[in-house]
């Protein structure tokens, strides 16, 4: 019989004590009884004794443990915080940053073989049609004039372009960090393993909570993705082109966000909407969920257009609003956060900053930039600085205006599928 789900949420309507919702004993569900764990689809799973116990910890080989009990305890906890699972924890962390590694270094290897014979095919070309171009001209190239001719064509190749970024986000970053989490394995042994439990304590409390309205956006998102899936040219129908929205087709900025351009870029933006919706809702509150994001996309979908020419979809825009407002937002309440989650979003500046510089031919960097920006703002001007650990409450102005972002946003996904299914207005 298949064990049932637990819900293992915390109630946040009390938060009077002096540490973070996240960090209390009460953060997690109640221990049931003996001894048992936790996985990540919330099931128990209950086991005989601690032997027991550390034995699915040695052997879990897919990182499904998410929580551990037993009778000492009165809550359920991290596997990391039961000092007599350290041993069984050492043997599979060990496995697992092996196997990660492992796992990387094969996804490096075939996205650099991927990388290398596009990088091929252009060069040769290339070297072929500035060989027949010279020859229908009646001249002849040396052979040092068709290779630096060829190796332009490969520096300002756009699939190329495409190659690397995807080499560099599906290939290189997961295999650098999988590496970096193997180097880091000694040093679960050292002091900084309090800082570390305090993080990994982090994550796995705001994995645990419920996000509705994010999950409501990721349903819009989805639903305009299936109706892109019809035919005719979507992006002309409901993206942001650039021409039509400076002549007065100002529903685009609200209709584009729900938009992309590809599955890699839909995939991309729906895990990136998952973490960082989740975060700015449960710590934020869900009004300002909403908020930020219309702001912000409609913000840098006006970046946009004043800047650049080709035309734009996707919800980068309210993405990065959001970013740039969990930035300034967890600095100004410094204390509801642990450092290392704070490093965390810091870093995913970066790397969009990076991603921005090597596909600058066919990312929007002006929606990214504007979109940040807008969300730096809304959090700087809404929120004060705050000393507490304590989340802030949501007013009641601050749910009818939240409740008013949601239906422009829900509206703006019905004028895409509506334009998108040639319900709209001829073109």
């Amino acid at each position: 019989m298949q064990p049932r789900r637990f819900p293992c949420v915390t109630d946040a309507t009390n938060e009077t004590a002096g540490a973070p919702v996240w960090a209390r004993d009460e953060a997690f569900a109640p221990a049931l009884h003996g001894w048992g764990w936790l996985d990540v689809k919330r099931r128990p799973h209950s086991c005989a004794s601690l032997e027991a116990l550390a034995i699915a910890v040695r052997n879990d080989h897919q990182c499904a443990i998410l929580l551990v009990w037993t009778p000492e305890q009165a809550r359920m906890r991290l596997p990391e915080e039961v000092d007599d699972l350290g041993e069984a924890l050492a043997v599979a962390r060990e496995r697992w940053t092996r196997d990660d590694l492992s796992a990387a270094n094969t996804r490096l290897r075939w996205f650099g073989i991927l990388l290398a014979g596009f990088a091929t095919q252009v060069f040769l070309q290339g070297m072929d049609f500035f060989a027949k171009d010279a020859a229908r001209a009646g001249q002849v190239l040396e052979w040092r004039q068709r290779v630096i001719l060829a190796g332009r064509a490969v520096l300002g190749s756009t699939t190329l372009g495409l190659a690397l970024l995807l080499f560099v986000v599906f290939g290189f970053i997961p295999w650098y960090q999988a590496r970096k989490r193997r180097a880091d394995l000694g040093s679960w042994n050292s002091a900084g393993n309090a800082t570390r439990i305090h993080a990994l304590r982090f994550e796995t409390w705001l994995e645990l909570q419920p996000a509705p309205v994010t999950m409501v956006l990721l349903a819009l998102i989805s639903f305009v993705g299936l109706a892109q899936l019809l035919p005719g040219d979507s992006i002309a129908a409901a993206g942001l082109v650039k021409h039509d929205y400076l002549r007065g087709e100002w529903w685009r900025l609200l209709t584009a966000p729900f938009l992309h351009g590809n599955i890699v870029h839909f995939l991309m933006n729906m895990a990136a909407l998952a973490y960082l919706g989740k975060r700015l809702e449960v710590f934020a509150r869900w009004p300002h969920l909403a908020l930020v994001f219309v702001f912000s996309a409609v913000v840098g979908g006006d970046a946009s257009a004043m800047l650049v020419i080709a035309n734009s979809v996707g919800a980068s825009g309210g993405l990065m609003g959001w970013l740039g407002f969990l930035i300034i937002f967890e600095t100004l309440h410094g204390k509801l956060v642990p450092r290392p989650a704070k490093r965390r979003l810091l870093a995913g500046l970066l790397l969009t900053a990076g991603i921005g510089l090597l596909g600058y031919r066919y990312v929007d960097n002006a929606a990214h930039l504007g979109g940040l920006l807008a969300g730096m703002t809304y959090a700087a001007i809404v929120f004060p600085k705050s000393a507490s650990p304590k989340r802030p409450g949501a007013t009641l102005t601050d749910h009818l205006a939240g409740a008013a972002a949601l239906a422009v946003l829900v509206a703006g996904a019905g004028l895409a599928i509506w334009h998108i299914a040639g319900a709209g207005p001829s073109r």
